[in-house]
């Protein structure tokens, strides 16, 4: 019933074929990994993600210092600032996922009318959001092109989130992608805030 087909194709198929059509964004894809398997990693990958998005924020933050002596390496392996990075955006995650349940929960309130489908919706927000896994070897093989392929990122994570919703909800294109706008109005708030409070985002 939660493939909308009398049978879920991908139960045949090998887990490398299933990944690279969720790369692909097919909604059946989806659909199989949200439905018909027991994947609880949601937590971990979140975690991780951050991990990754604290860790590309730190490095831009000590690249604007511009300070090369050889102690500071030391001095980097103390520094609070990683941590600082990694609250900061657990904040600003945070801010676009209530983002989005608010606008969804506007819009269409019957969707989300028990605690199941709210904790749905959000393990298929979070293990959408794997596309941030890109962000290590785009900061391993830095290179000219490096801010372009964050935009990239950025972009594909946005576009694998529609799709989880479009999916979990089973709604059509629009709706999906009116609620990540105004995730993204949420997140860009909380980082406003932050900058007027004079902390380097």
């Amino acid at each position: 019933k939660s493939c909308q087909k009398p049978v879920d194709k991908y139960i045949e198929y090998d887990p490398v074929i299933i990944l690279i059509n969720a790369i692909l964004c097919k909604a059946q894809a989806y659909r199989h990994i949200l439905f018909n398997t027991k994947i609880n990693i949601h937590g971990k990958l979140y975690i991780f993600c951050l991990l990754c998005e604290a860790y590309l924020r730190w490095l831009q933050l000590q690249d604007s210092s511009q300070n090369t002596d050889p102690d500071d390496l030391i001095r980097y392996a103390k520094e609070w600032d990683f941590y600082r990075m990694f609250g900061i955006a657990s904040l600003e995650q945070t801010s676009f996922l209530v983002g989005i349940f608010i606008t969804l929960w506007w819009m269409r309130p019957e969707m989300l009318k028990t605690k199941s489908d709210f904790v749905l919706l959000l393990k298929a927000l979070l293990l959408s959001s794997y596309g941030k896994l890109l962000i290590i070897p785009a900061v391993i093989w830095e290179h000219d092109y490096t801010p372009l392929c964050l935009a990239f990122i950025k972009v594909f994570v946005l576009i694998s989130n529609s799709q989880a919703i479009r999916v979990t909800l089973n709604l059509n294109r629009m709706l999906p992608w009116l609620a990540i706008f105004f995730g993204l109005i949420l997140e860009n708030g909380v980082v406003y805030l932050f900058q007027k409070m004079g902390w380097d985002v």
